[in-house]
């Protein structure tokens, strides 16, 4: 079984910066994708960033790419995701989860294993 535990998330102001983690246990994750995902009030899931374990290879949605950074230690099976220049439309819950093989990897159907999410409040 897996567990992933998201932290660090909170409330900051519009341009500031947050780091989230996801501290994953249980089986490995060496041959895996991690991603991250969000979520605002009254909307749909939306994927913002993947890595993968293996060799670190990222992908970012539009929305973020440049401000948002996908990394991995793979020493302490944890994820993280830096937010820099935050804006309000960046507040949600964010949750990270496992990839499922052989799938296109960007759909919140396309990743199991979620955590519990962590709040992102970006105020103006």
């Amino acid at each position: 079984q897996v567990q992933l535990v998201e932290s660090g998330g909170g409330l900051v102001q519009a341009g500031g910066s947050l780091r989230l983690s996801c501290a994953a246990s249980g089986r490995t994750f060496s041959s895996y994708i991690m991603g991250w995902f969000r979520q605002a009030p009254g909307k749909e899931r939306e994927f913002v960033a993947r890595i993968s374990w293996s060799n670190g290879s990222t992908y970012y949605a539009d929305s973020v790419k440049g401000r948002f950074t996908i990394s991995r230690d793979n020493a302490k099976n944890t994820v993280y995701l830096q937010m820099t220049s935050l804006q309000p439309e960046d507040t949600a819950v964010y949750y990270c989860a496992r990839g499922r093989p052989y799938t296109a990897l960007i759909r919140p159907s396309d990743f199991d294993s979620w955590g519990q999410g962590t709040q992102v409040t970006v105020s103006s």
